[in-house]
């Protein structure tokens, strides 16, 4: 493939432009193969026809699709993943225990000494060191675990499956993309059950958007050089709006008597926050970059644990990964890592909260007029929020924490004990 044109490919960003005569970077095959060889399951290779077919109208290479796609088999391990829901969730205070242990800082510290190149980094993208080598520790423990999966594979198994259709054919046209403008092979792109890849764990239509070759030799290898995949990573969070200098999360003290709805609520910067008495936690005072920030109350454990004020960059994080534990784990162990002190407040131990319970009190709430949405036993924003108001009507701390207390209230309140029957 001509050079220039695979780095203007790079430049522009290859994850949406349409397919076209340029997608076609490996040489053509001398005899086109047949469309896809029947697997044995009739609805993956109904799927996967269909799938090539339409594919190919769109104007994506057929040599490429139907080479890629010959001889190509569901991947029993992707189910059994994909439909293994556990049975219980694991409490943030547990998550962050496991994520920000002594070991894992201790390594982090060490790997941020020997890099050499990540001052470069840092300074190209604005993102800390510190950040980028916290995501690397949680994504793959430092490149150790990336998956075994043929990305291809799975994705297509996730896409016959019927789960999340039209994501997973999407990943599988940019997987196409990549091979064809050999930005890496078929044999280079594994990785995780749902597709992620690499050392910082990409999706294949993020690394066509947003993986970069921090020294511009060649296409980015996010599998083999911790360069290459903490600089995409760097780049992924600039392009998502990371803010330089400013902190992703800082622990607060709460005054007596605070009142708990104000969490996920309004996003006054620090100095408004101040007035209502919310103090930081070692008496530091805020960067330059803090002050101006819209400060968001979370409180991962509800009123018993520690108080964060998160800024915009938290939120960053979660564009990585959409989830208030692991965008939160990030921070701190970022924050250990560059020698800060442990949190003031403590860890509580929580009770593991099954299935059940997060969907019985979902269906309590609404049932109560605090609508939750679909019960699915996902405790998102709007579930806070219904428990928060139900909170507060019943004068209880409305911090939005579903603790098991919170579930045997709820229970008790829609399934009240039968009254006791009078003695004849």
């Amino acid at each position: 493939m001509d050079r220039r044109l695979f780095l203007l490919m790079t430049l522009a960003g290859t994850a949406s432009p349409p397919p076209g005569p340029d997608m076609v970077g490996a040489p053509p095959l001398a005899i086109e193969p047949p469309a896809p060889a029947r697997s044995g399951d009739p609805q993956f290779d109904s799927w996967a026809r269909d799938f090539v077919d339409r594919a190919i109208r769109d104007g994506w290479p057929a040599d490429v699709l139907r080479r890629e796609f010959a001889g190509l088999t569901p991947e029993p391990r992707v189910l059994e993943l994909d439909g293994r829901q556990p049975e219980f969730s694991k409490p943030v205070s547990d998550y962050i225990r496991g994520a920000v242990s002594a070991d894992r800082v201790a390594e982090g510290r060490r790997r941020q000494a020997e890099l050499t190149w990540l001052p470069r980094v840092e300074a190209r993208f604005g993102v800390p060191g510190e950040v980028l080598i916290s995501i690397w520790a949680m994504e793959s423990r430092f490149g150790a675990i990336q998956g075994d999966f043929d990305v291809l594979r799975a994705l297509a198994t996730l896409a016959a499956s019927g789960r999340r259709r039209d994501w997973a054919e999407s990943e599988i046209l940019a997987v196409i993309r990549i091979i064809a403008t050999r930005q890496a092979s078929r044999g280079q792109l594994r990785g995780s059950w749902a597709g992620a890849m690499g050392q910082t764990q990409f999706e294949p239509d993020a690394y066509l958007a947003d993986a970069v070759s921090l020294d511009g030799e060649g296409p980015p290898d996010i599998w083999s050089s911790p360069k290459d995949a903490l600089a995409s990573a760097a780049n992924l969070l600039a392009k998502a709006g990371w803010i330089a200098g400013e902190h992703p999360q800082r622990e607060v003290i709460l005054p007596a008597g605070f009142d708990y709805g104000l969490t996920e609520g309004p996003t006054p910067p620090p100095a408004g926050w101040g007035f209502l008495g919310v103090q930081t936690a070692n008496g530091a005072g805020w960067s330059g970059a803090d002050e101006d920030a819209e400060m968001t109350l979370i409180l991962p454990s509800g009123a018993g644990g520690p108080a964060f004020l998160v800024t915009p960059n938290h939120f960053v994080i979660r564009k990585y990964n959409n989830s208030t534990a692991y965008a939160l784990a990030v921070g701190l162990l970022a924050d250990q890592i560059a020698g800060a002190p442990p949190l003031r407040a403590p860890w509580p131990h929580e009770t593991p909260l099954s299935t059940d319970d997060r969907i019985g009190a979902q269906q309590d709430l609404t049932r109560l007029g605090f609508d939750t949405g679909a019960p699915d036993g996902v405790i998102g924003g709007k579930t806070r929020h219904a428990l928060q108001a139900w909170q507060k009507a019943r004068s209880l701390p409305a911090d939005g924490y579903l603790s098991i207390e919170m579930v045997q209230r709820l229970r008790a309140e829609t399934n009240p004990p039968p009254a006791a029957v009078p003695a004849t």
